[in-house]
Order: structure tokens, then C-alpha cells, then sequence
């Protein structure tokens, strides 16, 4: 391997000091077709091979756009094909560090097959072995598929770009006026990238990330010692019923929160914590966004929107295909009611409730503020599948606001009627007492007493199992 390649150096920075060894180092392009000049192709544009990353094997391919700009041709795919079948052989991650021009043109239909070949192959993965990708030059036309059939995505702030049609193809605009190949873009109109940085960050991030995920869907070793206190009382708790990444961290081993697609859909916070050493997925709900201070950077209200159910269904999906248990926060009071929203929040939505329904991993909900009507329902209750379900004591569970409530009730009243209602309704209905008298919730614990009550809740499901109709797969 040319350890002077912008290819190679990203593979010495991203694994173990001296683990990598490189696979198929002396394979060149084998076409000479339109002009392509009959000379070596070192590595044929791209570097495969594995390594380790904390002790962990991972398997990489980093393309070199030094050679013909890092473009697909049959040689190169076959070389990343062959990765993947190790990979998947061995039980391992994929990582594709991506700088590419696209389809090498002058090889054709060969070029074409190729793409064809890897996309079979990230498919046949999908759900076995976690697959990341980085992007640090070009990502475009059919290579834009190469990061969104893998699991997570990383994006160099600057240089990366991705896209199916470059910006200036697009009807109406012009890459000054909207350049929707950004990492910013992608980021956070089209939810394509979990995470966006500098070269040196996005690589540190990575190994950060292949921490938390398990080597493959068989495996369930993706835990370790726990230095942190299990009973660890926190009463700071109590004030992050709206802004629940931080309360995440909080809750967290050592207060370590990754967090995935932080910038899109914010009103839904996603990401890995760690509880006793065990890798835990987190869903939660959001309503407002603190900055380093603590003071409110952003307000959301708190309903369920399409774009954060999506991302929702999304992560609930990759963490039941590789047995990683999955912890919500909820504070929800119903739906997002918009023009534009109202046009596919119904499928999303019953994205996220069959997500959360279908998952067999253990799951446990703990209600912080509001729990209202079916969007709550479809936050992992306890009725759609929710092994246990947990509230603070201020919590509210119903059917809606009681204000709300009561002038539907009472329409034409005065006032003082409906107020009078109002806490009557509430008293009754919406106290968190009468959920669990109903069986709907299992423990009311203090907000500050969560962190154990969780840990121990996940504890005690670690070998769950639970059987489901015999099929080949849903279609939600």
C-alpha cells in the first residue's frame, strides 16, 4: 500500500497502529477500451483490506482519487465485492472511506455490472454485519446509493459532496442558490448523514461508533466493564423533559451519548448510550434544543413529526437486526398539523409503530412529561409491545390535554364550567397513578432515580425472547 495517498493515510488514521493488512494490493484495470491508456492502475482507485479498531476486526476500502479520480470499473468493484464476502464470512463491520468521480465510462456495461455487484452486496449485508460509510470527495449519481444501503454515514464538512443529480441538474436551481450536494444539505433537509465534521473528527468518531455496535447480528459482545455508579442519583434530571439528548448523557456510563442525524428532525433525539457497559439504543422525544450554557437555543412543540418518526423507524430497525436494546424518553402530545406534514405523516407514523411493535429486542419507556392520545401510543407504550414502561411523578397519560378535553366535552359552556372540568378531567384521567392502576405503567420512579431503575430494567430482560408469526417480512 503507498502510504503517500490521501487513501491509504485516511486507513493509517482511522485503524490500530499497525493492523492493517492490505488484500489485492496488485490488481490494475484490465480495459483498454476508449483511450484508456494501457498503463497500471495501482490498486485499480481503490485500497481494501482489514484491521482493527480497539481490538475489534473491521474490514475497509478507501478509494484513491489519484487513479482515473477513483472511479467504479470492473476490477475495483471486484476488489470491494470480495471485502464484502470476507466480511460476511468472518462476521465483521464494512467501512467505505468513498472519494470517487463515479462510473468509470470507458469501461461500459462492465462499469454498470459493477455497481450492480456491490449494491448486491451491501443488500445481502444489510442487517448481518454493520456497514458504514465516510464521504470525503464525490459521492454522486449511483455511488449516492453506496451510503444510504448502509447503516451510518459520515460527511467531511467542507470538500464532500452527495447527490443522485448534481445541483445545477436540478429544475429551478443553481448550486449558489441551493447547493443540495453539501454535507449541510444532506444533513439536514434529507437526513442522509448521521454525523458531519473534519476529516480528523469524522475518523475519530468512527472507531468511537464501532465501540458501540456489535461485530455482527450474532454477536453479543458489544459490552464491557462499568466504572460508573449503577445507582447514580441525579436530581438535574427533573429539567430535561425538553431537551432529552442531554438528559441521555445524563442517564449514560461515564455520560457518553452518540448521537445520530443530530441535525435533522431535531424534535427526535437518536443515538447510543451505554448502561452498566451494555450498548443501549435511544429514542426520545424533544422539544426544545439547550446550547453549551444551558440556555434555549431552539423551541419544537411536542408532537410526532414524519420526517422524526422516519428517522425514529430507521434506528429502531438496525438496532432489533443486531439485538441492541432500546430505551425511550417520551414527552409527546400528538401530531404535527401541517399541510405539508399532513401528506405522509400517517405512513410515518405506522413506520415508527410497527418498529417499535415488531422489535423483539428489550424495550423499556419512561413517560417524563406528557403522554397523549396515539402518539403516544405509538412511542413504544406499553400496548404496542414495551416489556416495561416507567414515569416520573408528574408524568400525564391520556387521551389529550384536559383543557382540550374539556371543551369538546362541554361545548357552548361558560368559562368556569370548563375550567371546572378541565381539573376534574385531569385529576381523574391524565394522573399518572391511574395508568398504573390500569396496568398501563409498571413504576413510577423519581426522575432522579432513573438510571438505576433502567439499568436494572434491562438487566432483568437481557435474556428475553419472544416469538413471532412465522413470515418472510413485514411490509410497513
Amino acid at each position: 500500500m503507498s502510504t503517500t495517498s490521501k487513501a491509504s493515510q485516511r486507513i493509517t488514521a482511522l485503524l490500530d497502529d499497525n493492523s492493517f493488512v492490505e488484500i489485492g494490493g496488485l490488481v490494475t484495470a484490465r480495459t483498454t477500451d476508449f483511450n484508456l491508456k494501457p498503463t497500471e492502475t495501482p490498486s485499480d482507485g481503490v485500497i481494501t483490506g482489514y484491521g482493527v479498531i480497539d481490538g475489534n476486526l473491521v474490514y475497509v476500502y478507501s478509494q484513491d482519487a489519484s487513479v482515473l479520480n477513483g472511479t467504479i470499473g470492473e476490477m475495483h468493484a471486484k476488489k470491494i465485492v470480495n471485502l464484502y464476502d470476507l466480511a460476511m464470512k468472518t462476521g465483521a463491520p464494512v467501512i467505505g472511506l468513498i472519494d470517487c468521480a463515479g462510473l468509470r465510462l470507458q469501461e461500459a456495461t462492465d462499469a454498470l455490472a459493477a455497481f450492480g455487484e456491490i449494491y448486491l452486496k451491501q443488500t445481502l449485508a444489510s442487517g448481518v454485519i454493520p456497514q458504514i460509510t465516510a464521504i470525503f470527495g464525490t459521492c454522486g449519481g449511483g455511488l449516492g446509493l453506496f451510503p444510504t444501503l448502509t447503516d451510518f454515514t459520515f460527511m467531511e464538512e467542507k470538500n464532500a459532496k452527495l447527490f443522485v443529480n448534481a445541483p445545477n441538474a436540478l429544475d429551478g436551481n443553481i448550486i449558489t442558490k441551493n447547493d443540495t450536494s453539501s454535507a449541510k444539505f444532506q444533513a439536514e433537509e434529507s437526513g442522509n448523514v448521521d454525523v458531519v465534521a473534519d476529516e480528523d473528527t469524522i475518523l475519530s468518531k468512527i472507531r468511537e461508533l464501532i465501540g458501540f455496535l456489535p461485530a455482527n447480528n450474532e454477536d453479543d459482545a458489544s459490552y464491557g466493564e462499568c466504572s460508573d455508579d449503577l445507582n447514580r442519583v441525579n436530581p438535574e434530571l427533573l429539567n430535561c423533559v425538553g431537551d432529552t439528548s442531554i438528559a441521555l448523557s445524563i442517564l449514560a456510563d461515564d455520560n457518553n451519548f452518540f448521537e445520530v442525524k443530530s441535525g435533522y428532525a431535531k424534535e427526535m433525539v437518536t443515538g447510543f448510550i451505554r448502561l452498566n457497559g451494555v450498548t443501549v439504543g435511544a429514542v426520545a422525544n424533544r422539544s426544545e434544543v439547550c446550547d453549551e450554557e444551558g440556555k434555549v437555543a431552539e423551541k419544537f412543540d411536542a408532537v410526532l413529526t414524519a420526517k422524526g418518526s422516519e428517522k425514529a423507524a430507521e434506528f429502531v430497525n438496525f438496532c432489533d437486526a443486531f439485538g441492541i436494546p432500546v430505551l425511550t424518553l417520551t414527552n409527546v402530545k400528538g401530531y404535527e398539523a401541517t399541510v405539508s406534514s399532513e401528506k405522509w405523516i400517517a405512513k410515518s407514523v405506522a413506520k415508527l409503530t410497527y418498529a417499535f411493535a415488531n422489535a423483539t429486542v428489550p424495550k423499556v419507556n419512561v413517560v417524563m412529561g406528557q403522554a397523549f392520545g396515539t402518539a403516544y401510543v405509538a412511542m413504544n407504550s406499553k400496548a404496542i409491545g414495551a416489556d416495561i414502561t416507567m414515569a416520573w411523578p408528574d408524568a400525564k397519560i391520556g387521551t389529550m390535554d384536559s383543557k382540550l378535553a374539556a371543551k369538546i366535552m362541554y361545548e357552548g359552556q361558560g368559562a368556569d364550567v370548563i375550567g371546572e372540568k378541565a381539573a376534574e378531567y385531569e385529576a381523574m384521567t391524565l394522573n399518572v397513578t391511574n395508568a398504573a392502576k390500569r396496568g398501563y405503567v409498571d413504576q413510577i420512579v423519581n426522575a432522579a432515580d432513573t438510571r438505576k431503575y433502567v439499568i436494572g430494567a434491562f438487566e432483568m430482560l437481557f435474556t428475553k425472547r419472544e416469538d413471532r408469526p412465522d413470515k418472510k417480512h413485514g411490509t410497513v
